[in-house]
């Protein structure tokens, strides 16, 4: 399977079975399935947490430095 290198990822351990799952962050808050038991979560990165606003500040900080990232990379 090929990933797409510009789609930005996170890391989050399965509640079900422990697994470090790869996450894309356009899926942050939905509840999405452990591709190795099955087990189903609500995809959240710890660094996140706080008050819904600024949640949204440390997304859009998130996604600003991972498009630095890839722009450096690509050049």
């Amino acid at each position: 399977m090929s990933h797409d290198r510009s789609t930005v990822h996170f890391h989050q351990s399965c509640p079900v079975c422990g697994r470090q799952l790869r996450v894309r962050v356009s899926l942050l808050g939905q509840r999405v399935f452990c591709q190795h038991c099955g087990g189903g979560f609500v995809a959240s990165d710890p660094e996140l947490r706080g008050e819904p606003a600024d949640r949204d500040d440390q997304v859009e900080r998130l996604l600003a430095a991972a498009a630095r990232m890839l722009e450096r990379a690509e050049h």
